[in-house]
């Protein structure tokens, strides 16, 4: 049942807004592929982690893939998952200005040259930033 049936927002977080589901995604974007990646990254009870693990694949976040020994089955993000770079980028750049004390040591994302990610900030057709003043929802 959708928390409300005509809004994105509203449907988005009733797939993907728990805490530990976005921290798997998080993780399987950072290199988690097991069931053993996921819980000691996170610290998750095993069945909670079985739990949003199914959650997630049935949305087709995640997809279960052949490791590369053949042994047993690895975690993968689908391009669902992999669309939802933006959101995890987006949630850890408000984190490193709200919620950590100034001075405050954490960890920081850069890219493949060692810079840092500048932030994500959504933009008009014209490139003029976009805020919630400059938008409306049409319903």
């Amino acid at each position: 049942m959708w928390t409300d049936p005509n809004c994105p927002v509203a449907r988005t977080v009733d797939l993907i807004g728990d805490r530990w589901s976005l921290l798997i995604v998080r993780d399987a974007m950072d290199g988690a592929r097991s069931f053993t990646d996921f819980q000691q990254r996170t610290g998750i009870a095993r069945n909670v982690l079985a739990d949003r693990l199914r959650k997630l694949a049935a949305h087709d976040v995640i997809e279960q893939v052949e490791a590369p020994s053949g042994k047993r089955r690895q975690y993968a993000l689908t391009a669902a998952g992999q669309d939802l770079f933006a959101v995890i980028v987006t949630l850890r750049q408000w984190g490193e200005r709200h919620a950590f004390e100034a001075g405050e040591p954490h960890s920081v994302l850069v890219d493949e040259h060692g810079a840092v990610v500048p932030p994500v900030v959504p933009t008009a057709p014209d490139g003029s930033p976009l805020t919630s003043g400059t938008t409306v929802v049409r319903k």
